[in-house]
């Protein structure tokens, strides 16, 4: 029933910046944790930048310093706030996201992806 629809990819130069947001969509569960991986032709999907409900953030370390993640907990959002990008940057962004449905059980979702591609 969560379905998560990421937005904000686009063609940047290396220096500049992009917002990327995903919503989650649906009913009968509480959202835990949020967070963006990304996934560069020939690699393996990688953590970017994680978020919890009490609010504490992780960040891989290629990324920090100029990427921040941020939540709308009311509207069960959450966006990546990407600065002083580079190539290495180019990459296709997923969202996810773990909660728990509110009768019983876990679950996870990924969202489609938003590419990013970043031009030296």
């Amino acid at each position: 029933q969560v379905q998560l629809v990421e937005s904000g990819g686009g063609l940047v130069q290396a220096g500049g910046s992009l917002r990327l947001s995903c919503a989650a969509s649906g009913s009968m569960f509480i959202i835990n944790a949020m967070g963006w991986y990304r996934q560069a032709p020939g690699k393996q999907r990688e953590l970017v930048a994680t978020i919890i409900s009490g609010g504490s953030t992780n960040y891989a370390d290629s990324v920090k310093g100029r990427f921040t993640i941020s939540r709308d907990s009311a509207r069960n959002t959450v966006y990546l706030q990407m600065n002083s990008l580079k190539p290495d940057d180019t990459a296709v962004y997923y969202c996810n996201a773990r909660g728990l449905w509110v009768q019983s059980g876990k679950f996870e979702v990924w969202g489609q992806g938003t590419l990013v591609t970043v031009s030296s």
